[in-house]
């Protein structure tokens, strides 16, 4: 499984972006995918932002609860993160994820992330 994000840049505090994860490669495509984002600030452990499950259901970090939507295009074989409201906290570069489940476990697939920079 190939991702690829887009949609990282600077914005000012208040501001919003939206992300965009291109997902390929699953050979029964991305809808047998749990589809996520995380974040990693500098000096800091990579943390899950926002999930969305293969049925749709979706979890956010309490940070940017209310502030953030994620959302997946099976057809587009996309996954947006929409943030609107941001503050400087919010700056990270941003991983897109997929999750595939086996008998052998969980397989976690990695983009090589985005740049988010939010100036105050």
């Amino acid at each position: 499984v190939q991702l690829v994000e887009s949609g990282g840049g600077q914005v000012q505090a208040g501001g919003s972006l939206r992300l965009s994860c291109a997902v390929s490669g699953s050979i029964f495509g991305i809808n047998v995918l749990d589809l996520g984002w995380y974040r990693q600030a500098p000096g800091q452990q990579r943390e899950l932002v926002a999930s969305i499950t293969r049925g749709g259901s979706t979890n956010y970090a309490n940070s940017v609860k209310g502030r953030s939507t994620i959302s997946r295009d099976n057809a587009k074989n996309t996954v947006i993160l929409q943030m609107n409201s941001l503050q400087p906290e919010d700056t990270a570069v941003y991983f897109c994820n997929a999750v595939t489940w086996s008998k052998y476990g969980r397989r976690d697939y990695w983009g090589q992330g985005t740049q988010v920079t939010v100036s105050s």
